[in-house]
């Protein structure tokens, strides 16, 4: 059983087959954010500790943390934002950078094993990124495109996956640190989008034993109401072995669809985590003040107290 270890100063995640999905928090990323990218810049970080605390109550079980604007210190930027969200959270953190000085002033500042994102399969990215994620020790996702670009034969993007895989392994980085991007295409613009990662992503473990990851928002671009379109894509990814996922867990619809699949996958036992989720907070109430009436908790109370 492959398992990717993650952690901050305090606390570890593991993506794993037989665990629960990973929910990483895609909000700190100023990519499209105009009034965050200019807060940034201008040395606000307000927002990106507001996003931060907002996801970890969503349900975020690490938090992706990119600093990528234009004609910015980037590598300061992101150090200043890794600084403060290590500051007010425990969720290890996944560095995503595509600048190798930032990055590496990242992985410098960060206390832990980060999630590095991202190396591809292009021979410059693998020999400048492989020996920094060797070097500290980190864990990296692997996007499955390389110097002919996207392919749209899932068989080539497995072969660049394993391509990079075989790569880590040279630069000591056990493929359990690898974690594979098969690449999420928009599903209006291609319609076949879906089966080809839900296939990818069943040779990614049956056949190279490797956790798998994406950017779900991109299965439902330019889509109405995408947001079940992208909790119904998750869901189905995590039947065929998808192991974690960089997406915003404050949408319900996705969150709800990941929770939903972890359940029917047997990754939540005794549905612990969806009865927490989903029960009435009145009822769960009534009934431990039912227990406490009686001076124990009653038949109908344990299941609730055990859960707690």
């Amino acid at each position: 059983m492959t398992e990717t270890v993650l952690s901050s100063a305090t606390k570890e995640v593991v993506i794993g087959f037989d665990r629960p999905f990973v929910m990483i928090g895609e909000r700190i990323n100023p990519t499209g954010r105009k009034l965050l990218a200019a807060e940034m810049k201008e040395g606000d970080f307000s927002r990106v500790e507001a996003d931060a605390l907002a996801q970890i109550a969503a349900g975020a079980h690490m938090l992706d943390i990119n600093a990528g604007i234009p004609l910015a210190d980037e590598p300061a930027l992101l150090v200043k934002a890794i600084e403060l969200v290590q500051s007010i959270s425990d969720a290890p953190l996944c560095i995503d950078s595509s600048i190798l000085d930032a990055l590496e002033a990242g992985m410098n500042a960060y206390i832990g094993k980060p999630l590095v994102n991202s190396v591809t399969g292009e021979d410059e990215s693998l020999e400048r990124i492989l020996p920094l994620v060797a070097k500290h020790g980190a864990a990296v996702v692997a996007i499955s495109n390389d110097e002919t670009g996207i392919s749209e034969d899932p068989d080539i993007r497995f072969e660049v996956a394993k391509k990079i895989v075989n790569r880590a392994r040279d630069h000591g980085i056990a493929p359990s640190d690898v974690v594979v991007d098969p690449l999420v295409m928009p599903i209006g613009a291609m319609g076949t989008a879906g089966q080809q990662v839900f296939a990818l992503v069943r040779r990614l473990r049956e056949e190279l034993k490797i956790n798998t990851t994406c950017g779900a928002s991109n299965v439902a671009f330019g889509l109405p109401n995408r947001h079940v379109i992208t909790g119904t894509f998750l869901s189905m990814a995590i039947g065929a072995g998808m192991t974690s996922a960089i997406m915003n867990p404050m949408h319900a619809e996705v969150k709800n669809a990941i929770m939903a699949a972890d359940v029917l996958a047997g990754h939540d036992q005794d549905c612990v985590a969806w009865i927490m989720e989903n029960r009435d907070p009145a009822t769960a109430n009534r009934r431990r003040s039912s227990g406490r009436r009686r001076g124990g908790a009653s038949a109908s109370a344990a299941p609730v107290a055990a859960i707690e």
